[in-house]
């Protein structure tokens, strides 16, 4: 199969193309002897406009490995039309002559022999002479300045292509010539045309570009006009050679004389380089204005920029559109229309223009709706209309916005004061350079944190598995000043976009921002998952006006977590927004610059492969130079290195180079040029390969993905909509989902029984969904009014989720309510509130009946351990309903109490509330037992004991869910907890303790170990299981997959862009040793590691049926092989090797696990098959000294020692009912390794426990499979 051009892989360079524009040679001809003899009568100097038109088109050409070719490319350099060439007399060719071709690889054969290639698709000739002089093209007898504006390109697909146009002007026929009349005369006149220059590039350079033609017009100054044609061309040479640094810390320097020019790198992969003063727009508007754009530019209006600088229409147009980051505009943007282009305001579609100002009058009085922004006079407003009528950006955030634009220095004149001018330019622009890029990216941040403050909650109403964003449940958590806004802004293209990306957790600025400025009462909604309603603080805070958050000035833990406490979930997002400080003040990246070597002077090919050759070297240079902790570094080095290695048909030193970018960031892994460097091997390159590992491993994963099926993701978003047909039940589970009601699949399961009970076919009338829906939203909507007083006496935290009718009680006439805490009475006539009880208080629940004239009334009774009288209530109808939701309250909270669990009682709050709807949609006289279909807790309080054993009660200090986001429970099949400084933010040095928690899929979760909120919901590593993970110093988490690969995540960004690839089965095991790390594969290799440079120091291989762990004690490797326990010296030597005892080698079982005892010469040892612990003296490695058994144990997963104690994970063999669902019972045993007896056996999960880890010998934590999927905190002793 014949291989596509490399063209189609390479990045695309920084020049495209460059165009030479102005009046044809006939034109100017005819005008220049159409003029009288000198100027006019009163000496002023007359303008004349002509129609410009391409004269001149040169790109760079592909070179070829011919040497007659290359000795023609060295000569001809560049294919071109000459400047004074009449349009009638140009050759047959010299279309396809003038046109552009792309850089070529030298010695590297090619079909295409010509070089001859069109012209950038994406740019319009016939309109570009016009954008280029969009004032139309001036001839006069007075020399002009030069002058620049910029130009953006879009094709059909939103690709965008960026220009930079510098107008200058020359002396026409000076001293020519003119016969009129047969009669020779000369000419006097002095007439001065315009020529365009137009640099065109796929990356936005405004600056750099403009200060490249700034240098070319030093030449063009000094030339003559026959020369200009030859200046262009090596112009257009030199740049095409020049390298576009990747998205990182690393800008690319280079010089053309007088100047020194950088390239400054992209942030990321999605977002263009930052090359402008993003503080234009800040000085043509104030604050206030500058929202009014924005919130117009989000709500799609069609805008149009006004100003009569050319330039600063693009300029001001690019800073708007970087303000919106992340939200992407997706409709016609043009920044500048030409005079005979204002027919293109007239179009339907929202869109960005920009118009000289002197079409001001003329556009406001003849359009409609268009928001008009005028640059120069700094206001916003609407075409006639006397206000811009637009719903405004929230108040909260423009406030914090505006603050923010207060505090920030826009002059760098001022910056400049007190320090010493420079004697040199290119010194001076370097400070410049600095002081603007630190504004460019305060100025970021601020619009940053305006779209995080404005958007933040838009992920709380998102459905991931079903990709379903709920806008009416967003639409009601906001305030009503806001609702208009949200409600244009969610219909638009750029929120689509904007949840397409939420949709897919994609990790970029606006996330990271996200999590690092998350509160702490942001924080704990993480926690748990509550139905939401207003807390009496949020109902303090309307009161009162005060912040919620103004009262939380400390941390939750000052060490590890005070587990006692269970905080409750808010509901509304906070109306006020906390500015946070450390936005601005924290340090600004620090950036490389890499200068290039001097661009060749001549465009020979020897010239141009010389230039490679030294840019080669240097890039060595620095690659060497920069130590193996700075990977981000290295891998822009390696990158471009690897990009001219691929330019100089360096095949397999380019291979070397991107092969390297696994370890340093994957991130930038050109994974199209790679199969292309793969497939375009010759022969003896594939042998050389071949015999090179690491590009061995290459070539194996370029086959594997090239045989991989491609899936295209599913990025589609959907609105939730109420159905419009029966549901059965699979359909009924996806429908609740999207609804947002409940994620969890069993109480859905449950739901679904009570609405279809007593009813012959199983399926969920649309009218009866509709209706449960709207009872469930109307209830969240509900707010309850309640007495400051009541307010005052409740926790901050306390909701009230149900509130009876008013009824008659043993105390008095009132209403019952109900938080999720206690049962209250609001007595009629009297202030504050009455406390009945509080859940985990009730003793006894019973419904009765009480004379009522001549007839008894249902009531219901309840009983309390605080009180000796009980509490009767005469609730009439509501009685039933009544007592099912308490009787499933009290059940839930001592379930919560007992386990330690808070999921519980949120559980047990969602079915009381399922219940109430239930209940309310029915209305027959089954709805109560229908409704008691949800009433889980309270069913399986009657069908097996609930107490928990004392020693599990004592030992358990909490319980939290991995998989609370999820609609299934997840295995838990790894943690890791990783110490921090709890003195320092998580964005400073050291940062917060983490729990990370593998799950199933390659998905990782990563809790605030501070306060077991949850910091990150996904972290997508691979899909294939995760079998060990390992703190590698501060900066590095390394996770081990089945799919043979360690990946290396980043504590701080929360983000996965390093890969070691040097395993060839499942990665089992991770040991340290003076900070050396090791890691072991199934096959039975194992690795030592440099953690700074990523490399294998040393490789060990062991003949094992499978290598499952490896430790380190005292120097020795202690391997667990399946069959036996093997100690190696590290230098792969056999010391000793302990194998199973010979009755379970009977069995299919092996060692999984084992703990080593130095001190006590012990070596303990588990199976998964075997209900036993065998126990090994180091000096005996014949048979155990001890079998210590383990009654109910069906087999041992995992052990760890912790301080003299042995805690050891084990699946149980007895299935039971009630809490936990019919399933297995598994136990956490604590073993005395001196007595070798159980001192404790530990009952908190409902099935085998996958993984034991220990948090600063303080804690211990436990994970479980996928029937429970939860995660026990256990105290150490």
């Amino acid at each position: 199969m014949a291989l596509t051009p490399i063209s189609d892989h390479l990045p695309p360079a920084l020049l495209e193309a460059c165009v030479v524009l102005g009046a044809s040679h006939d034109r100017l001809k005819e005008l220049y002897q159409s003029r009288p003899l000198g100027k006019d009568c009163n000496g002023t100097p007359e303008l004349s406009l002509l129609e410009p038109e391409v004269l001149h088109i040169v790109a760079p050409l592909l070179l070829s490995n011919s040497p007659a070719q290359c000795e023609a490319v060295s000569s001809q350099g560049r294919r071109r039309r000459p400047f004074n060439m009449k349009k009638k007399e140009r050759p047959p060719s010299a279309a396809a002559a003038s046109s552009c071709s792309v850089q070529g690889i030298p010695g590297e054969k090619r079909n295409n022999t010509s070089g001859d290639i069109s012209v950038p698709k994406d740019i319009d000739l016939k309109a570009l002479p016009h954008l280029c002089f969009p004032d139309g093209l001036q001839v006069t007898n007075e020399l002009k300045e030069e002058r620049f504006h910029f130009l953006v390109f879009t094709d059909v697909f939103g690709n965008r292509t960026h220009g930079v146009v510098m107008q200058y002007y020359r002396l026409i026929m000076e001293g020519t010539p003119i016969y009129q009349n047969g009669h020779g005369s000369f000419h006097s006149t002095r007439l001065y045309s315009a020529y365009g220059f137009c640099v065109i590039s796929k990356y936005p350079y405004y600056s750099a570009l403009k200060d490249c033609m700034s240098c070319l017009l030093v030449q063009l100054r000094t030339s003559h006009l026959s020369d200009m044609e030859e200046r262009v061309k090596e112009f257009t040479a030199r740049l095409a050679l020049v390298p576009v640094p990747p998205p990182g810390p690393l800008h690319v320097m280079f010089s053309l004389p007088p100047l020194n020019i950088v390239l400054p790198a992209r942030e990321d992969e999605d977002c263009p380089p930052v090359d402008l003063d993003l503080q234009i727009s800040l000085l043509c508007f104030r604050p206030q204005q500058l929202l009014q754009v924005l919130s117009s530019l989000l709500q799609e209006q069609r805008v149009v920029l006004f100003s009569a600088d050319w330039a600063q229409l693009t300029l001001v147009a690019e800073s708007l559109l970087l303000f919106l980051k992340p939200m992407s505009w997706q409709h016609p943007y043009v920044p500048v229309l030409a005079s005979g282009m204002l027919d293109f305001l007239m179009a339907p579609t929202a869109f960005l223009m920009g118009c000289h100002s002197s079409h001001y009058k003329d556009v406001a009085a003849e359009t409609d709706d268009l928001i008009l922004i005028h640059i120069d006079a700094g206001t916003v407003s609407r075409s006639q209309c006397d206000t811009v009528g637009l719903p405004e950006i929230p108040i909260a955030a423009a406030d914090c916005f505006t603050q923010r634009c207060m505090s920030l220095q826009l002059h760098f004149q001022l910056f400049q004061c007190q320090r010493s001018s420079c004697s040199d330019i290119n010194e001076q622009r370097a400070q410049k350079r600095a002081w603007q890029r630190s504004l460019n990216m305060d100025i970021q941040k601020i619009m940053l944190e305006l779209m995080v403050n404005i958007f933040r909650d838009v992920s709380s109403h998102l459905n991931f598995e079903h990709r379903v964003f709920n806008s009416e449940e967003f639409l009601k958590t906001r305030e009503p000043p806001e609702m208009l806004f949200y409600k244009m802004v969610l219909e638009t293209h750029v929120f689509h976009f904007f949840l397409k990306d939420r949709l897919n957790r994609k990790m970029d600025s606006f996330a990271r921002m996200e999590l690092h400025t998350r509160s702490e009462m942001q924080k704990l909604k993480c926690m748990v998952v509550n139905p939401r309603r207003p807390t009496m603080q949020e109902i303090q805070a309307r009161r009162t006006g005060c912040h919620p958050e103004a009262m939380l000035n400390k941390r939750l833990g000052m060490s590890l977590p005070n587990l006692g406490d269970h905080p409750q979930v808010t509901r509304q997002t906070l109306t006020k927004i906390l500015i946070y400080d450390p936005i601005l003040q924290s340090p600004l990246k620090c950036m490389r610059v890499f200068k290039l070597p001097e661009l060749p002077a001549s465009l020979s090919l020897l010239s141009i492969q010389r230039f490679y050759n030294e840019l080669i070297l240097q890039l060595g240079k620095a690659i060497f130079c920069v130590p193996p902790e700075n990977s981000a570094l290295l891998a822009r080095f390696c990158y471009l290195r690897g990009l001219i290695n691929t330019l100089c048909s360096r095949r397999l030193e380019a291979l070397r180079d991107f092969q390297n970018l696994y370890k340093t960031d994957t991130s930038l892994f050109p994974t199209q040029l790679v199969a292309w460097l793969v497939d375009s091997l010759l022969l003896e390159e594939r042998q050389l390969a071949e015999r090179r590992p690491e590009l061995k491993r290459l070539f194996l994963k370029v086959k594997t993905d090239n045989e991989r099926v491609s899936i295209q993701p599913d990025d589609h978003v959907k609105k939730f909509e109420l159905p419009r047909c029966c549901l059965a039940r699979e359909a009924f589970v996806r429908c609740v989902q999207e609804s947002g009601i409940v994620k969890d699949g069993p109480t859905i399961q449950r739901l679904f029984d009570a609405l279809t009970d007593h009813v012959d076919e199983k399926q969920v009338d649309p009218t009866l969904f509709k209706d449960v829906y709207t009872f469930w939203k109307e209830a969240e909507a509900q707010d309850v009014d309640l007495p400051p007083e009541v307010v005052d006496l409740l926790d901050n935290n306390e909701c009230v989720y149900k509130l009876s009718s008013c009824v008659k009680t043993s105390h008095g006439v009132g209403k019952i309510a109900m938080t999720q805490k206690r049962l209250f009475l609001l007595q009629e006539g009297r202030p504050g509130l009455w406390e009945i009880t509080r859940f985990r208080d009730i003793t006894e629940v019973k419904i009765s009946s009480s004379p009522f004239l001549l007839l008894r009334v249902p009531s219901l009774c309840i009983r309390t351990a605080c009180r000796a009288e009980g509490f009767e209530a005469n609730l009439k109808t509501e009685t039933g309903l009544w007592d099912l939701v308490i009787r499933e309250m009290w059940a839930g909270r001592r379930m919560a109490d007992q386990h330690k669990d808070p999921q519980y009682m949120a559980q047990a709050l969602t079915n009381m509330l399922l219940m109430d709807a239930v209940a309310g949609c029915l209305h027959s006289q089954r709805s109560i037992g229908s409704a008691s279909k949800l009433a889980y807790f309270d069913r399986i309080k009657h069908e097996v004991p609930m107490m928990v054993p004392e020693a599990t009660s004592q030992t358990l200090k909490h319980k939290i869910n991995p998989s609370q986001d999820l609609a299934e429970p997840q295995t838990v099949h790894v943690l890791l907890y990783t110490p921090g400084q709890l003195s320092c933010s998580d964005t400073e040095e050291g940062g917060n303790p983490k729990l990370w928690v593998a799950l199933s899929g390659g998905r990782v979760v990563v809790f605030d170990a501070a306060s077991w909120s949850m910091l990150q919901d996904c972290i997508q590593v691979g899909n294939a299981q995760l079998n060990c993970m390992l703190g590698v110093g501060q900066d590095q988490v390394w996770i081990g997959s089945q799919d043979s690969v360690i990946y290396i995540v980043d504590p701080r960004s929360m983000s996965c862009n390093k890969q070691l690839t040097e395993h060839r089965h499942e990665v089992t095991g991770f040991a340290v040793y003076n900070e050396q790390p090791y890691s072991c594969s199934a096959e039975g290799t194992i690795l030592l590691w440099d953690a700074s440079s990523l490399t294998v120091n040393r490789q060990l291989l062991l003949t094992c049926d499978r290598l499952s762990s490896i430790q380190i004690h005292n120097g020795m490797l202690w391997c667990c092989c399946g069959d036996s326990i093997v100690e190696v010296r590290r230098n792969g030597a056999l010391q000793r090797r302990i194998s199973m005892p010979d009755d379970l080698l009977t069995m299919p079982s092996c060692f999984n696990s084992f703990v080593l005892i130095m001190e006590l010469g012990q070596l303990w040892t588990g199976c998964p098959d075997s209900g036993e612990l065998c126990v090994w003296h180091t000096s005996d490695a014949k048979r155990p000294v001890k079998r210590i058994p383990l009654p109910g144990i069906s087999g041992v997963n995992c052990m760890i020692r912790v301080k003299d104690q042995i805690w050891v994970g084990c699946q149980g063999d007895r299935v039971l009912g009630g809490p936990y669902g019919g399933q297995l019972r598994s136990l956490v045993l604590v073993v005395d390794p001196g007595s070798h007896a159980v001192q404790k056996e530990l009952q908190a999960h409902s099935d085998t426990i996958h993984t034991l880890c220990s948090a600063e010998h303080r804690y211990v934590l436990s994970g479980s499979g996928r029937r429970d999927g939860k995660i026990a905190i256990w105290k150490v002793d």
